[in-house]
């Protein structure tokens, strides 16, 4: 077997869209026949040129072929069956399962990132979720409104409230690429401004469930605050209004909220949707506001889950305990949002394994609600009302119905 090894002075015949390519590009090949998913990945060595970076954007490297097959439209540098490793400032190791031409691009981070058919995908399952955490949000906030007992409970109350954020949420981004499409920019505009109030809405909300339970736990006898769910209700609902409302005032001068498109790393299209344009205030305010919840929620979550391994261990006659206590912590991660911890696993690079699980859980993320506050509202019927006052006895069987019934 003849391999053929050709490198080319010139990228001009493999850049007609003005990409980056920071080494010569080599084509390998064997003559009249087609190498693809080799078992031992091939391995290329690239000098790659040194480049100043004189913006506030963040770059890599990235091994690509040229795709010579029409797949994807010619012309087209695609990242699949290659994976890059940077050895040092001066060298990137490619190793890719096929033999055509190669080269080193410089891609920005974040941005061709992720396979167009696998954006395509990833979009199916979103859209899949989102209707569904939709439809039974909106049947959740219903049954609150339809049922007199419920709405006595202050944690059916946040527990809607949740629901509220989640449906909004999910209904405005079901929108949002539609809406990109339509060229109206004041519109856009709006859709990317209530995604994101929703988004920061939906994890106050969660913190408010967290901090509730905590009360629950610790003040299972009095847990009596005047004006109680008005005060719950200003944070949640206007802590993010405060934030959104200070970005958008400023909306005339920056333009934080618009049009926002993605260039896929299989191909030269992009794709358009309605979210914040500017990366300092994506990742600045954003994943702050997701850090401090999150880790609040996590040592919330790992509280209560001691609390019901103590409960497990003075009843542990009933051989059904184990199961239900599993059921109650999925439940209580659901409330407290836990799934949205896997951003930080998928940051800086692309984990497929990781955005399928994202997307799949957070998008579902109003339909569990959903089932857990029909699991939990079940036993409130054998209830009177509503209970305002009870015995000052701190005693684990109370805890435990205050930690199930949350």
């Amino acid at each position: 077997m003849n391999v053929g090894v050709v490198t080319y002075m010139s990228d001009q015949q493999f850049n007609p869209k003005n990409v980056s390519i920071m080494s010569k590009i080599i084509r390998i090949e064997v003559n009249g026949r087609v190498i693809a998913n080799l078992t031992d990945p091939l391995k290329i060595y690239f000098p790659v040129n040194n480049y100043t970076n004189q913006s506030n954007l963040q770059y890599v490297y990235s091994c690509q072929y040229f795709d010579e097959t029409g797949e994807t439209g010619n012309d087209t540098w695609r990242t699949d069956g290659c994976n890059t490793t940077q050895l040092s400032d001066e060298i990137v190791e490619c190793s890719c399962d096929h033999m055509t031409p190669f080269a080193v691009l410089l891609v920005e981070v974040g941005n061709n990132n992720i396979d167009a058919s696998q954006w395509e995908i990833l979009s199916y399952i979103s859209y899949v979720g989102c209707s569904l955490s939709t439809l039974f949000s909106a049947s959740a906030i219903l049954s609150f409104i339809l049922n007199k007992n419920v709405r006595t409970e202050v944690s059916s109350s946040i527990h809607v409230s949740l629901s509220a954020a989640l449906f909004l949420l999910n209904s405005s981004f079901m929108l949002s690429e539609w809406v990109a499409s339509l060229s109206m920019n004041g519109l856009c505009v709006f859709i990317a401004v209530t995604i994101h109030y929703s988004l920061l809405s939906s994890f106050t909300w969660m913190a408010i469930e967290a901090m509730h339970l905590y009360l629950l736990l610790a003040r299972v006898f009095n847990i009596y605050i005047k004006y109680y769910m008005v005060k719950l209700s200003l944070i949640g609902w206007g802590v993010p209004a405060a934030v959104v409302g200070s970005l958008l005032s400023l909306q005339s001068h920056y333009s934080f909220y618009g049009n926002k498109e993605i260039k896929l790393s299989s191909s030269n299209l992009t794709n358009a949707f309605c979210w914040i344009t500017e990366p300092l205030i994506l990742y600045g305010v954003n994943l702050s506001y997701v850090s401090v919840v999150f880790l609040f929620n996590t040592v919330v979550l790992i509280t209560v889950s001691r609390q019901i391994f103590k409960l497990k261990q003075v009843d542990s006659k009933n051989k059904f305990k184990s199961l239900k206590d599993a059921i109650t912590v999925l439940g209580l991660m659901c409330l407290l949002g836990s799934s949205w911890g896997l951003v930080f696993l998928g940051s800086g690079y692309t984990n497929y394994p990781v955005l399928y699980l994202f997307c799949i859980s957070n998008t579902l993320q109003g339909f569990f609600i959903f089932q857990w506050t029909c699991m939990t509202a079940r036993p409130e019927k054998k209830k009177s009302t509503h209970v305002k006052s009870l015995s000052t006895d701190n005693s684990t069987t109370e805890k435990n119905k205050a930690i199930e019934n949350t």
